[in-house]
């Protein structure tokens, strides 16, 4: 039997026989991890309070050299974030990030950059630094640049002009190529595509190129921030091959209510 230790972000937990937990981390050292923690239902002094989703952990697993299982044998929690799991709105947030990271992470591939992506966005909307809505667009466009599937938003994927020079207020995105299409060469889009403006796409192209805690004091018009989370939360799930269940809870809590 081996075992490690490292800091996690708890992504997913799924009860399993009576009083064990399968859980799916995150860890800065080890990548995407998926860990059972044997009678954590059960065990008042080992993990009570402590497996939430979202957390930030120190975990200390081994692994059996006879099944290969990893087995969680201890936890503290660094950050508990409790800020966001009291909010219904800032969970469906949190949610949707912690399922895009699960769906776009390669089980024990290390990926440092994202953790710290998913930490530090997960501290800001705890702490409420700007709007549930823009801290998304953030990390989504982060995430798709990490992943490797950021949209080209600064030229026709077709016949390569840039963005400057293409007319109108408004212009084509094509989900199939990732890329703008300009009005001449509209005919050779695939069929999903989107309209964007072109204010949209620049603010898209500044936040990718720009440090996290400067884009989270950007301020930006109401229709820029409704266009460009629905752009994202469009392209993201359609690059990672999977639409995240909580995406549909997001939409839900969004909608506006009638009557008040």
């Amino acid at each position: 039997m081996t075992g490690f230790s490292s800091p996690a972000i708890l992504l997913r937990r799924t009860d399993y026989a009576d009083y064990d937990l399968i859980l799916t981390l995150l860890t800065l050292e080890h990548g995407k991890l998926t860990v059972i923690a044997k009678y954590a239902k059960k065990s008042v002094k080992r993990f009570a309070g402590v497996l939430e989703l979202f957390s930030t952990l120190k975990i200390v697993c081994s692994r059996t050299c006879k099944d290969n299982l990893t087995v969680l044998q201890e936890a503290c929690v660094e950050r508990s974030f409790e800020g966001i799991r009291s909010n219904i709105v800032k969970t469906a947030y949190a949610s949707y990030w912690a399922e895009l990271v699960n769906d776009g992470a390669q089980p024990g591939e290390i990926h440092a950059p994202l953790y710290h992506l998913l930490q530090h966005m997960l501290s800001a909307l705890d702490e409420g630094r700007s709007s549930e809505a823009m801290l998304s667009m953030l990390f989504q466009i982060k995430f798709a640049k990490l992943s490797g599937i950021s949209p080209d938003l600064e030229r026709c994927g077709v016949c390569r002009i840039e963005l400057e020079k293409i007319s109108g207020p408004e212009i084509l995105f094509d989900f199939s190529r990732g890329t703008l299409i300009c009005q001449k060469c509209e005919k050779k889009a695939s069929a999903r595509t989107a309209v964007l403006a072109k204010g949209t796409i620049k603010q898209l192209i500044w936040m990718t190129s720009r440090d996290i805690e400067a884009v989270a004091r950007l301020r930006c018009t109401d229709a820029a921030l409704k266009q460009g989370l629905e752009f994202l939360e469009n392209f993201v799930p359609y690059h990672l091959g999977k639409i995240p269940r909580s995406l549909d809870v997001l939409h839900q809590l969004r909608q506006p209510r009638n009557g008040g």
